[in-house]
């Protein structure tokens, strides 16, 4: 998980296996979580929910970076500690307007409209490229388009109009893209570990601290959402958003944003599989569309080099 970063990945060249399997299994976590948060939500409020998770992520690995205390927390491309702090409190800042943002649409439009334009980040984050410089190829523009087009065919029911929620959850859309980038950054310079607990700190204690001002904090029903803060917290705080930043190390944001994106099949699988929700054909063909995207956005392109780093 702490290795030393091997020689950044150009957006437009073949990577190993490795990182995009680690990039897959955060997606797997993330996709389920859906089920956990479904639960947790029927005893507690968003931003309680999210404040808990998250600090519980952060403490999970807590004990993993005390037992690596020997390792620097940064890379191999090292940057004055102040930028490195301000960048990893940056992360938690748009962690949490991203989260936040996106609970409070969820409760103000349909889950359909909801599933499909948190999505669209992944269409986002090639856009964000472009303003930092990066060129990405015409298969990751390809994989980009085939899936934002399975993100409708897998989430959105009937017509598409844009309300008050749904602006709402385009701007969590753009701030998981901001994410990906900032992550992406980070994950060149600072140790996965140390990027994940500050963000996670960050997150928790914002969240926490709108709770305690708009929503009722009874341990009764925190316990009778254990389960599912346990798993949102343990698994998909701590495990999948560190998987996210070691996976980054040798993936380009656009890619990364492509194969995260598969988180939407895993929770429609998720769905059908604990929650006893239909999987209907056009559900189908969404995630096979997806996949195709993802499958795409891998090929190498010849002529066009971006640092991962960048």
């Amino acid at each position: 998980m702490n290795q030393p970063l091997m020689k950044p990945t150009s957006e437009n060249s073949r990577v190993p296996a490795g990182p995009q399997f680690v990039l897959l299994t955060a997606s797997v976590i993330w996709g389920f979580a859906f089920v956990a948060q479904r639960a947790g939500m029927e005893h507690v409020g968003p931003f309680l929910f999210n404040g808990v998770r998250f600090l519980l992520g952060g403490l999970t690995l807590v004990p993993v970076l005390l037992w690596r205390k020997h390792r620097s927390i940064c890379t191999e491309q090292p940057l004055p500690r102040r930028t490195l702090v301000l960048g990893c409190v940056s992360a938690g800042v748009v962690l949490f307007a991203a989260a936040s943002l996106q609970q409070i649409g969820v409760v103000t439009t349909s889950a359909g409209k909801a599933g499909f334009i948190t999505g669209l980040y992944v269409v986002l984050v090639p856009l964000l490229g472009l303003l930092r410089g990066h060129r990405a190829g015409i298969w990751v523009w390809l994989g980009s388009a085939f899936a934002a087009a399975g993100l409708y065919f897998l989430s959105v029911a009937g017509a598409l109009r844009i309300e008050l929620g749904d602006a709402l959850l385009l701007g969590g859309a753009l701030g998981w893209a901001v994410h990906v980038h900032l992550v992406g950054w980070l994950a060149a310079r600072v140790r996965p570990l140390v990027v994940a607990i500050v963000q996670f700190t960050v997150c928790g204690v914002l969240s926490l601290s709108v709770a305690s001002l708009y929503e009722p904090i009874v341990w009764d029903h925190l316990w009778n959402a254990g389960w599912a803060i346990l798993y949102a917290g343990v698994l998909s705080s701590g495990v999948a958003y560190t998987l996210q930043v070691v996976g980054q190390q040798r993936i380009a944001p656009a890619r990364a944003g492509i194969i995260l994106s598969m988180e939407s099949v895993f929770a429609v699988l998720g769905g059908y599989l604990l929650l006893g929700e239909s999987f209907t054909p056009r559900a189908l063909m969404g995630c096979g569309l997806m996949l195709v995207g993802m499958i795409l956005a891998q090929r190498p392109a010849r002529g066009q080099h971006e640092s991962v780093a960048a």
